[in-house]
């Protein structure tokens, strides 16, 4: 991996772990419904803009019903429970929670194939359940109130990211910008219509503005096109190096910018879920290091 796809990937942890932060910011004055939406929408519009300088059909008609699907179960869905979710839990655990999706992936995909997940699959789970527990234990935004129904939604945000790669293995095949921009369109057509039947006081500042754009077109649109630059250059190997640096940043930016304690169990919840998903995915930095592009 050249020092570019290192930097590249740096940012998109980066970027991607802040957007814990920014849900954290706006979920609990905006609401969950409305602030989702607009993320949609400015992601969509975002990428719309990017698509005018690109030639070639976008296949958003011929595979609408495709973009419907993964729209809801991969942006719409998991987006929303997150930031219901954002208005109980720390930026940090939902950074953590989020890094159980390959686990969850893996299991929803023995099942649907109806195969017995192999013995790693196992062990990994078991870590990541205990490295949830650690937190759910310790962490202070996991008590009183309605902070296990939080947990339960987080957890809930990441197996709908598992269920959409099962889904990825037996969709139709599009190009990748088309999946950002169709899924972002599809996302938007069903979360808009919720935004009536949630109205919320809103008290604008800078500081939501600036973590309403930010969520939109640099935590989705932005990201997305980082995302695919480097599955392009690199293969599928840093989808996976992502999922384990972006609670990293995730818990980083929640200490520096809302002041989030992060103690012992922080730490040793964190480092088990991310054993638990390197058991599961059986990713090696090694074969990373190596050039090795084609374990997914």
């Amino acid at each position: 991996m050249n020092t570019s796809s290192v930097l590249q990937l740096l940012a998109l942890s980066a970027i991607w772990g802040s957007s814990f932060l920014f849900m954290r910011i706006g979920a609990p004055l905006l609401g969950p419904v409305v602030l989702i939406a607009l993320r949609v929408s400015l992601a969509a519009l975002f990428l719309r803009l990017i698509r005018i300088g690109r030639t070639g059909p976008n296949g958003l008609r011929v595979y609408a019903r495709h973009f419907l699907i993964l729209g809801l179960i991969n942006s719409a869905l998991p987006f929303l429970l997150f930031a219901i979710a954002a208005r109980t839990l720390s930026a940090s655990l939902m950074a953590i929670l989020n890094a159980t999706a390959p686990i969850w992936g893996a299991l929803v995909g023995a099942l649907w194939s109806r195969t017995l997940p192999r013995p790693s699959v196992f062990v990994g789970l078991l870590l990541g359940i205990a490295g949830v527990a650690i937190l759910v234990r310790f962490d202070p935004s996991s008590v009183g109130g309605n902070a296990h129904v939080a947990i339960l939604l987080g957890l809930g945000a990441a197996l709908c990211y598992g269920v959409a790669t099962t889904y990825a293995h037996s969709a139709p095949r599009v190009d990748a910008f088309s999946n950002a921009e169709g899924s972002m369109w599809a996302a938007t057509l069903w979360i808009g219509p919720a935004v009536p039947f949630f109205a919320h006081s809103m008290h604008f500042s800078a500081t939501l503005v600036v973590s309403v754009l930010a969520l939109g077109i640099l935590c989705s649109g932005v990201a997305y096109l980082l995302y695919f630059r480097l599955i392009a250059d690199l293969g599928p190997a840093p989808a996976l190096t992502v999922t384990f640096l972006v609670p990293i940043f995730g818990i980083m930016w929640g200490h520096l910018f809302l002041g989030e304690a992060v103690g012992w169990d922080t730490l040793l919840g964190a480092v088990i879920v991310i054993a638990g998903t390197a058991l599961v995915t059986g990713f090696s930095f090694a074969s990373l290091a190596s050039g090795d592009s084609n374990r997914a």
